[in-house]
């Protein structure tokens, strides 16, 4: 780390969920991933345990509820990405990947919305159609360990990540 880099740690728990070789996304709406896919989840509440965020996010940004299956691991990236609020130069996204059952719903393109609310509706995207020009790098880690069944020990420093506009 320089020392003109001031992190901010985001700590999430986020859903993988596979259909006929497409994958639940949702269009995200705000933040180092606006204007790209990224998997359903996010942040972990106070007093919240992580199976019960990852099933709470998925219904607020998807409409679909999920039974939690199986805990895939955690993956870190260092994304570049200002929030001067916070007067930080970077994100220390710490994603935690699950892997989830729908239980209920169909995906949404109108999520409820509320202040934090960064979703601009789900939908089942292909996994051919799937690029690191429209998607977070929790889609792609997610399709790496769908391939796989592994996911990378290594923290990713994503020094020329473009936040779209």
């Amino acid at each position: 780390m320089s020392e003109n880099e001031h992190w901010h740690r985001h700590l999430g728990a986020y859903g993988i969920c596979l259909n006929d070789e497409k994958l639940l996304v949702i269009q995200k709406g705000s933040g180092p991933y606006f204007g790209r896919y990224d998997l359903p989840g996010g942040t972990v509440e106070a007093n919240e345990f992580l199976a019960v965020a990852v099933q709470r996010e998925f219904l607020e940004e998807t409409g679909i509820t999920v039974k939690v299956k199986e805990n895939v691991g955690v993956c870190d990236y260092l994304i570049p990405y200002e929030l001067p609020k916070r007067g930080t130069s970077h994100i220390h996204h710490i994603a935690m990947f699950y892997l989830v059952q729908i239980i209920g719903g169909t995906p949404t393109q109108t999520p409820k919305k509320f202040e934090r609310q960064d979703s601009l509706g789900a939908l089942w995207l292909p996994i051919k159609e799937i690029t690191a020009d429209n998607s977070s790098p929790l889609v792609l880690q997610a399709i790496q360990w769908l391939q796989t069944k592994k996911l990378s020990l290594e923290f990713q420093r994503l020094d020329t990540w473009v936040v779209l506009k």
